[in-house]
């Protein structure tokens, strides 16, 4: 069953009586990549992690097209820093597998398959933390993948690699996207947003400002805020 469309009517997240983000309205359809930009503290992880459901909802509601818990078991999320278990490359990739059940034979074969598709096969006895920066993201790229999501969250999935790591990085992302997965990053990078998108929000302090295609965001936003991020401005 789809997980979408994704239906958000006022949703918040709030702590200690400040809202951090919202109230938010949004209808995803589920298809294809979409990039959450801002500047700094404009709320773009919160924002991720309100709809992954790893903040707390204080109003609103958040609605899939089918159960909760079936949307929770079908999405993942990807950290800008990425957590490597102490184990082994291989041990990485088949624990999330071996969490749901998959037994070790058939966990092992997708394990290797997916080594292979993240260049890192050389690499399955390894040491995860043992990896580099690049090595770990694309890691935790494969961990989220291997249990085919409908949906996966990155939150500035490549902030810290350098050009080389972020070109095979996105290279994964976009092997995803074309194998029917939709993607929801955030990113600081507008070079990798117009790489990688095919629709847009724009958050400014919490709210979503702006909800786009990329062509259409691209090409002239109507929010005076976002034209000014594009420009290079500082937005306050």
């Amino acid at each position: 069953m789809s997980m979408f469309p994704l239906k958000v009517r006022g949703a918040q997240t709030a702590r200690r009586g400040k809202v951090l983000v919202g109230p938010v309205d949004l209808d995803l359809r589920g298809a294809g990549t979409t990039v959450v930009m801002g500047p700094n503290g404009s709320g773009k992880t919160t924002l991720l992690r309100l709809l992954h459901g790893a903040a707390r909802l204080t109003a609103g509601q958040i609605e899939w097209a089918c159960d909760e818990v079936q949307a929770r078991r079908d999405q993942a999320f990807v950290f800008q820093r990425p957590v490597m278990l102490r184990r082994s490359v291989l041990e990485n990739l088949m624990y999330p597998l071996r969490m749901r059940g998959v037994a070790r034979p058939a966990a092992l074969v997708a394990a290797e398959r997916w080594a292979v598709r993240v260049g890192l096969d050389a690499m399955l006895s390894r040491r995860a933390t043992h990896l580099s920066g690049g090595e770990q993201q694309k890691l935790a790229l494969a961990r989220a993948m291997i249990t085919k999501p409908q949906l996966l969250f990155l939150d500035e999935p490549t902030a810290a690699l350098d050009g080389r790591a972020t070109r095979e990085v996105e290279a994964v992302l976009r092997a995803a996207r074309d194998g029917g997965t939709h993607l929801i990053l955030s990113t600081h990078d507008l070079g990798q947003a117009r790489r990688l998108a095919d629709e847009v929000l724009f958050l400014l302090h919490g709210s979503v400002r702006e909800h786009a295609s990329a062509q259409e965001f691209f090409n002239g936003p109507e929010c005076p805020q976002a034209r000014a991020f594009l420009r290079g401005d500082i937005v306050e």
